[in-house]
């Protein structure tokens, strides 16, 4: 008995992350399984036979197929521009002192704090005013504007943790600074800047409400799949989400992967001798 409640004392963290992981992971599971599902009609959710059909079409629904490559055009470019910007910008604040540097900390949390009906009706107002007519151009720059932030915070967070000593040893050992920077800097950073680039994509994906007031007559998928709503939602969409999440799982794993190798290199290169292979 006292083992079993030392080895209870010893995991129950672990338990309960596990119990949590879970619990977070459930509407994924089941957004899987319902892929694999012919439903009995387009108003049901149930489970009501196995099939690979939704697999094998994914394009059943031309409008969808449609709205699905819209959005990750919108995602891509909205991703490319962000994560550029962002990444500069954190670079800037964590290595770089200047003046106004604290404000910027925090004006940098405020596109995450406002309410997207706020900033929707107010990217809205704006573009109005201004003449520019909505479509899929107002939308990525909506899309840069949020996105920024959060790539901002990852970059950051990723570079507070660095290990500064080993880009001074590697200029120690005679490395010129674009060198440390190729060499050592962005192999460690890579990690941080992929998860930021794939976080905004995932962010630029998915919003619907900045959106919705930004697009005028473009149909981005999450737009789609609140019209799909009203008369049933084919089952393709379980199809394009469950594809989307493993092909992230995948990215995930293959960059946190090459930032371990990157990490190890580094350390290797360090600690050898000068003169020495």
């Amino acid at each position: 008995m006292n083992g079993l409640r030392r080895w209870l004392a010893d995991r129950w963290v672990m338990g309960v992350a596990l119990l949590v992981l879970g619990y977070l992971t459930l509407p994924i599971t089941v957004v899987a399984g319902l892929s694999f599902n012919r439903p009995s009609s387009r108003l049901s959710y149930d489970f009501n036979e196995f099939t690979l059909d939704n697999w094998k079409q994914p394009c059943a629904t031309s409008d969808m197929c449609d709205a699905v490559v819209r959005s990750m055009q919108i995602g891509l470019i909205a991703t490319v521009v962000s994560t550029l910007l962002g990444t500069l910008m954190a670079f800037a604040l964590v290595r770089h002192s200047f003046r106004g540097r604290s404000g910027l900390n925090g004006l940098i949390f405020l596109p995450m704090a406002t309410p997207e009906l706020v900033m929707g009706t107010s990217l809205l107002a704006l573009f109005v005013a201004a003449g520019v007519p909505q479509g899929f151009w107002t939308i990525v720059i909506a899309h840069v504007m949020f996105c920024v932030s959060f790539v901002v915070v990852t970059v950051k967070a990723r570079l507070a943790g660095m290990d500064r000593r080993l880009e001074e040893a590697a200029m120690d050992l005679y490395a010129s600074e674009w060198q440390t920077f190729r060499r050592i800097t962005l192999p460690l950073v890579l990690p941080g800047i992929v998860a930021a680039s794939l976080l905004a994509f995932s962010l630029s994906f998915d919003d619907f409400i900045i959106t919705n007031f930004n697009a005028g007559t473009t149909v981005t998928f999450p737009m789609y799949v609140w019209g799909a709503s009203q008369r049933g939602i084919p089952p393709q969409v379980n199809v394009i989400g469950t594809a989307m999440f493993v092909i992230a799982l995948l990215l995930v794993g293959a960059t946190s992967l090459r930032g371990r190798r990157a990490r190890r290199a580094a350390l290797a290169m360090v600690a050898t001798p000068a003169g020495k292979p």
